[in-house]
């Protein structure tokens, strides 16, 4: 990466104060690149860049101002309120024809759920839908995504109105409302959003999954936050594609580019460590000790997106206060965590720009891969751990039948995933040949562990 895609990635935060803490230097970067990749590299940059000239306002515009959180007007030393989040939206709304704001669904206790639109509905626009916040323990992502909506709103710079001509970015600013207002883990129920993108039980996943089924997202990123176990798991930022074997090859390896080559250089240049999310590592060699998390499971959102073939990613940013400086202001630790989504958002808007077509054709590919009808479909394993036979199913049936009960036990389920079937006597057939293929089994095979219904798997049809 080079210095002026990491100053423009640094410049994501127009304010001094969410600047990261004072430490150790900043890696150096690599040359200048040379030639035609070198122009790309520099319009992104600007792209990036751009974000941040909102900032520079002429005294006669001072009437119009762009509006700031309650993180920001405090220096981060309180998360924005529910209260401020809703008035914070309705400036930008009412301040940008580029935003809209719209309720896609409501909590248990009753408060929405807002997906805010940046960018015109447009044939061939690439889309890109963050979810901030699913864990309401976990704030500093929901902070990152409302500044990065109203960044790139007001910025008038000729790059990012390119980019957004060509870009509609989707935002679940807040995905766990009843918890971020409890400072809770979980939603009013205590349920763990982020694992229940197969049941759908929860009102706040089944709005991710009409989102995700409605709108067809190229990209699906989610913003978490982790606690730090020293010194084997302890980087500012981690980051996981999806991992499940039933992703299609491309997309999967679409999401680890944008890992390896975007997100994870962009918090290095940004001078943030960072490494694989669920990895402990031995801090002398850095090699693996032993894995704790992210896994293949089906029901995380990470991995949901990848068998809903959109290119995934997983970002999380460290809570705990590691240096003196940090455990003496409570807001210094703050703003580093917010920071370093910032950046790590600015990976994420070069990628797209650079591997758009790249990420188009991966997605598309990969939703018309079902109608082929072939290949095995995986019970288990990931990417990192190969399925065990038992968990293989080699030879898939041509569909599964559900009786009626059964039927309208998991009809709107089936219909939230995009699921469609087809009526019979009796019942329904679901069958595999269409986009969802290889999910269906994981919800209708007694065998899957997250299955909705024992579906009764039909070998002729």
């Amino acid at each position: 990466m080079t210095p002026r895609i990491a100053h423009a990635l640094r410049m994501l935060s127009p304010h001094p104060w969410l600047a990261p803490p004072a430490g150790p230097a900043r890696p150096r970067s690599a040359p200048p690149r040379r030639g035609a990749e070198a122009m790309r590299r520099t319009a992104v940059a600007a792209t990036v860049a751009g974000l941040a000239l909102p900032f520079a306002i002429a005294p006669a515009e001072a009437a119009h101002r762009p509006p700031r959180t309650g993180f920001e007007t405090s220096e981060g030393a309180r998360w924005t309120g529910e209260a401020e989040e809703r008035s914070f939206l309705a400036a930008v709304d009412r301040g940008s024809d580029r935003v809209s704001v719209d309720r896609v669904g409501t909590t248990g206790q009753g408060r929405p759920l807002r997906l805010v639109r940046v960018g015109q509905e447009r044939p061939g626009a690439t889309t890109v839908l963050l979810i901030c916040s699913q864990h309401g323990d976990e704030p500093a992502g929901r902070e990152a995504c409302l500044t990065t909506i109203r960044d790139l709103a007001f910025a008038q710079d000729r790059a990012t109105r390119a980019f957004l001509a060509r870009t509609t970015l989707l935002v679940l600013p807040t995905a766990n409302p009843d918890g971020r207002a409890a400072d809770t883990r979980g939603n009013a129920d205590g349920v763990d959003v982020n694992r229940d993108h197969i049941a759908l039980e929860t009102a706040e996943a089944r709005a991710v999954a009409t989102v995700v089924r409605d709108e067809r997202p190229q990209v699906i990123y989610d913003l978490h936050e982790y606690g730090a176990t020293p010194p084997y798991y302890e980087k500012d930022l981690f980051a996981l594609w999806p991992r499940n074997l039933n992703v299609d090859d491309g997309v999967h390896d679409v999401s680890r580019t944008l890992s390896e080559r975007y997100v994870r250089p962009a918090a290095t240049a940004g001078g943030y460590s960072n490494g694989h999310y669920g990895i402990w590592t031995d801090p002398a060699t850095g090699e693996p000790v032993k894995q704790v998390a992210g896994d293949g499971q089906e029901r995380i959102l990470r991995n949901t997106s990848g068998l809903k073939h959109a290119v995934g990613l997983l970002i999380e940013s460290r809570i705990d206060a590691l240096s003196d400086a940090e455990k003496a202001d409570q807001a210094l630790n703050h703003r580093r965590r917010v920071h370093s989504q910032r950046i790590a958002l600015g990976g994420l808007l070069t990628f797209t720009d650079e591997q758009r077509a790249r990420l188009r054709t991966a997605t598309a590919l990969a939703r018309l891969g079902g109608l082929a009808d072939r290949g095995p479909v995986y019970l288990g394993g990931a990417d990192n751990d190969p399925a065990e036979p038992a968990e293989i199913i080699a030879d898939p049936p041509c569909g599964y039948r559900l009786d009626g009960a059964q039927y309208a036990a998991v009809r709107d389920e089936l219909a939230l995933h995009g699921v469609t079937a087809r009526s019979e006597e009796g019942g329904v057939f679901v069958p595999l040949r269409q986009s969802a293929r290889r999910l269906i089994p994981l919800l209708l095979d007694q065998r899957a562990t997250y299955h909705l219904a024992n579906g009764q798997a039909r070998t002729v049809c």
